[in-house]
């Protein structure tokens, strides 16, 4: 079972996975993550570390994609922090750095994501979904 380590870092919770998120590890990331999701509302914002993934595979990235929509149809807000160079990689060449926000590293994320909702990513930090 893949754990996340939740902290509250203000309006924002912080989940670290680790390991890989392939098609042998995917219903564990996504068990895991399925019960964070619904406390992700109007206000509040899910970033996900992933400093410490490193691999994702489109199994794990159609996860992903799974998660941000149901966020964003409760109105929160979600975002990726941290990714290794080989996980960014990943990101560039399926697209999927024009779906997530992504930030170089937790604490600009940070910052960004607990600044009021009517604010915008920082230029280059990912669009939407």
């Amino acid at each position: 079972m893949m754990e996340f380590s939740p902290q509250q870092e203000g309006r924002v919770l912080v989940l670290t996975p680790a390991g890989r998120v392939d098609q042998a590890h995917v219903d564990d990331f996504q068990l895991a993550l399925a019960g964070f999701l619904p406390g992700c509302t109007a206000g509040t914002a899910l970033l996900l570390d992933l400093s410490k993934v490193d691999f994702i595979s489109s199994i794990g990235l159609r996860a992903l994609m799974l998660a941000i929509r149901q966020i964003k149809a409760q109105g929160g807000r979600m975002a990726l922090a941290a990714l290794s160079p080989l996980v960014r990689e990943v990101f560039g060449i399926s697209r999927f750095d024009m779906l997530f926000e992504i930030f170089p590293d937790r604490a600009g994320a940070l910052a960004a994501l607990n600044l009021p909702t009517a604010s915008k990513p920082p230029a280059g930090q990912g669009g939407t979904a």
